[in-house]
């Protein structure tokens, strides 16, 4: 049973689309098997059903991922609008890298893909169960030479613009958020949820912001990205930002992408238009 708030809140933000949004919610959300470019696996070879995505494989057969001759995963299922805010990051060769809220790691990887044979690339968590998870998935997918040159951190990323200041190129804050499918799935924490959660998201993930503009180097890119409903931990986030700090960085509001609608401020893919991808918001923010 949903509760009659949790309604109201994402009634009042979405009107009449959101019965055929919270009956897409309640289905099985959509994965696809994305393709490691380290393990031995021939991924020219190997097909993709959506074009615009990195090599992936859509398929309904639970598979397995499965170690290859190099002892490599050959694959990482994952939500497919998950990739698009580390695609939009924009990595090259050479790049110094952060992903400061990066477990369970799956958008970290397609980060390791893009830096090619040069750049560092920081990975962050601070929560420590997951950040042990995080560093199994990139043992797991990467080979050694890939390895070195990732640091793994634990640290509280909203002080990391302190210590570590315009010191990146490439910056992506998967910021913790509402996460509202995962949470309509348990009903525990569905009967926890309040309404004041949101707002107080909001506050950290304004907090998260701030330090990574800190920590991002003039002429280099932030993505922000939550799979959250709420519109105040996306939009509006970024609009206090603006508010705040619009001096610093301009939001990319021209971007394209094939999936999802444009936001006032980002992007947006929703489950009820992209047969279950999502919910996946971004924004782009150039230092």
């Amino acid at each position: 049973m949903v509760p009659d708030t949790f309604h109201s809140f994402y009634e009042d933000q979405y009107g009449a689309r959101w019965a055929t949004l919270l009956e897409a919610l309640m289905e099985p959300p959509a994965r696809c098997m994305r393709l490691n470019r380290f393990s031995a696996v021939d991924v020219s070879r190997m097909p993709t059903t959506v074009p615009g995505l990195l090599p992936c494989v859509f398929s309904n057969d639970p598979m397995e991922s499965t170690p290859q001759s190099n002892g490599l995963m050959d694959f990482y299922r994952m939500d497919p609008a998950s990739i698009l805010p580390a695609l939009a990051l924009e990595v090259s060769s050479g790049n110094q890298v952060m992903d400061m809220c990066a477990a369970p790691g799956g958008k970290t990887l397609i980060l390791a893909e893009a830096l090619s044979i040069e750049g560092t690339l920081t990975a962050n968590e601070w929560s420590r169960s997951r950040k042990e998870r995080l560093r199994s998935v990139l043992k797991t997918y990467l080979p050694d030479s890939m390895l070195s040159r990732i640091r793994i951190t634990g640290h509280d990323a909203s002080k990391w613009g302190l210590y570590e200041p315009e010191y990146y190129d490439r910056i992506l804050l998967d910021a913790p958020c509402s996460s509202e499918r995962h949470v309509l799935h348990q009903p525990a924490e569905l009967g926890k949820w309040k309404q004041s959660r949101s707002k107080q998201l909001a506050h950290r993930q304004y907090a998260l912001l701030c330090s990574a503009l800190l920590s991002c180097k003039p002429g280099g890119r932030i993505v922000y990205s939550t799979c959250s409903l709420s519109k105040l931990e996306n939009d509006e986030t970024i609009r206090r930002l603006i508010k705040k700090k619009g001096s610093k960085f301009q939001c990319k509001t021209d971007q394209t992408c094939p999936f999802g609608k444009p936001t006032e401020f980002g992007w947006q893919i929703l489950p009820d238009q992209e047969s279950g991808w999502g919910p996946m918001y971004w924004s782009v923010l150039e230092c």
